[in-house]
Parts: C-alpha cells; structure tokens; sequence
C-alpha cells in the first residue's frame, strides 16, 4: 500500500487502441517524477489490446472491465483503486496523448501548496503541431449554458496565463484524493463528454478553486477516440458523438439549472439543435439527425441527482 504524501496514481483507459495507448504508457516511463502508478483500465477492449498492453507492461495496475463502462465507469473504477490503496492525488489522463518528462512535479507543487486548490491542468497541445494550443483553460456561459474552451489554436506565447479556469479537461488533471471523496467521483450518467465540466462544478461549489499550470506539457492526438477510421455518407464524426453531445450538454444544463438563465439555455439549444438538423437533412445523413433528435428526448429520461 502506498502512503506517501506525493503518491500519484495515473488512470489510462483502454479501447481498441494498443498503438496510443502504449506510446502514451512509454512517454509515462520517460518521467523524471518517481512516485507514480499507471492504473490502465481497459474498456472490453475487442481487439485483444488490453491483454497485449498488460503482457508488455506488467508493471502496470491492470484493471480489466467486461463491458464497455464509458469514461466515466472506467474512470470510476480506476479513481477506486487509487482512494482505496490511499494515494494522495488523482491524474486522469488521455490514452490518446504524450507527455513531455517534466509534466508532473508542476502540477504536484501546485497542489501540495495550495489548500483551496482542488485540481490542476497542464497545457495540452496538439501532437501534430506542439506549438499550438489544444485546451488551457475554459469558461462556461452562464446566459446560454455553452462551454467554451479558450486559447484553443493560439500558439504557446500567444495564450493568457490567467491562474484560474472555470473547468477543467478530462484530457489531462490531477485531483487531491481527498476532494475526491467529498464531491464524489464522475457522474456515470454522462458516459463521456462534459463529465469534467460536470466534475468542475462540483468541485467549485465545494468551495476549492481550479487551476492551470504553464509549466506542465502535453501532447493530444485530437479527435483519435470520437473519429470514424473510415469515412461514409454519415462523415467522419461518429454518429454517437453527436447524440452524446446534445443529450449531455442538456442533462448538464438541467443538472445545474440554477446556474444559468433559463431563456438563454433554451434558445441556445433551439438554435444549437436546429443548425445540425438542418445541416444533416442537407447532406443526407439522415443517421445523425435521428440520433440528434434521440439525444434531445433521451436527456429528459435522466434523472438528475
């Protein structure tokens, strides 16, 4: 068991994807931080690669799932382990990223020298081009309920280095376990997508603050987890994706009604869901219009904790 007051547990989820999930574990391995363990949970992968990473890793803490819990229960399961074997911070990390060796101290100092700091996020820069910004920041509409990440595109010396977010990507952060405990761990409602702005809030109205750490790095493969590997009628955007996206961005806006003005909500999403109905119809993708339309009344179905 571990006891050390900068022990980090870092969860990985597995789907179908042993090429990323392995370069993120080998760019993990080049840290320059000691006191961490990868807790790699795999989805009910299809493919085998859960087995084959475990065989090539089997250092890891491996957690294997016999179905496909989404973000959010993988997350969960992982963020279990690590409260019940006692480390004191949390990282939830991207299977779909690198790091750069020096990312974690920062974020670790951070947090250990700040009472009212509650998570911390690094820069997360496109892994294509490491100079352009992917998420370093983001605020949350309380007219409209629209979440809006900032300094997206901006290169590096271009961003504001303002300290405090409204919300933090479940890309990449690190959490004190010990507000884990008392805000709960992610809502398994959502499955996956704006379960971090979910968690955000949560931690705030808990009274701790949120925070960004230019000193730490790291790199994302956008797009590699929501992407169809082939394109058809219906694009390259899963269908899915999209039904994840308006069904969750109301159960949020519901979720927290009291939060935002209710007339800017609605016309929000009478505007947001209309534009790609409207959009679909014009290009025959006739799938992801119903699945639009199936996010919009399956939204009402949750029932809000």
């Amino acid at each position: 068991m571990t006891n050390n007051n900068s022990s980090l547990a870092i969860i990985l989820i597995n789907w179908n994807q042993f090429n990323l999930t392995q370069a993120c574990i080998v760019s993990l391995k080049k840290c320059n931080y000691n006191n961490f363990k990868i807790i790699l949970v795999d989805n009910a992968s299809e493919d085998k690669s859960g087995i084959k990473l475990i065989n090539k890793f089997p250092d890891v803490v491996f957690i294997q799932n016999k179905k496909n819990l989404g973000f959010t229960g993988a997350n969960n399961k992982g963020i279990q382990y690590a409260i019940n074997h006692s480390f004191k911070f949390v990282m939830l990390l991207n299977n779909d990223t690198e790091v750069d060796k020096n990312f974690i101290s920062p974020l670790i100092n951070k947090l250990s020298n700040n009472s009212k700091l509650g998570a911390v996020q690094p820069i997360i820069t496109n892994w294509h081009n490491r100079n352009i910004i992917w998420n370093f920041g983001g605020k949350i509409n309380k007219f409209t309920g629209q979440v809006q990440t900032i300094n997206k595109g901006k290169k590096i010396d271009q961003i504001n280095l303002k300290k405090e977010t409204e919300w933090i990507s479940g890309c990449c952060f690190v959490v004190k376990s010990e507000i884990i405990e008392k805000v709960g761990k992610l809502d398994n409602s959502y499955f996956v997508y704006f379960e971090d702005v979910d968690w955000s809030v949560r931690i705030i109205q808990s009274g701790y603050k949120l925070e960004l750490e230019p000193k730490s790095l790291i790199y994302h493969h956008e797009g590699a987890s929501w992407k169809n590997k082939k394109k058809s009628i219906e694009g390259s955007i899963s269908p899915y994706t999209h039904y994840l996206n308006i069904r969750n961005h109301i159960y949020f806006i519901l979720k927290f009604k009291h939060k935002f003005n209710p007339i800017g909500a609605l016309l929000y999403q009478i505007i947001k869901i209309g534009g790609y109905s409207l959009y679909f119809l014009m290009r025959f993708r006739f799938l992801k219009l119903k699945m639009v339309w199936k996010g919009l009344m399956d939204a009402f179905k949750i029932k809000v904790s």
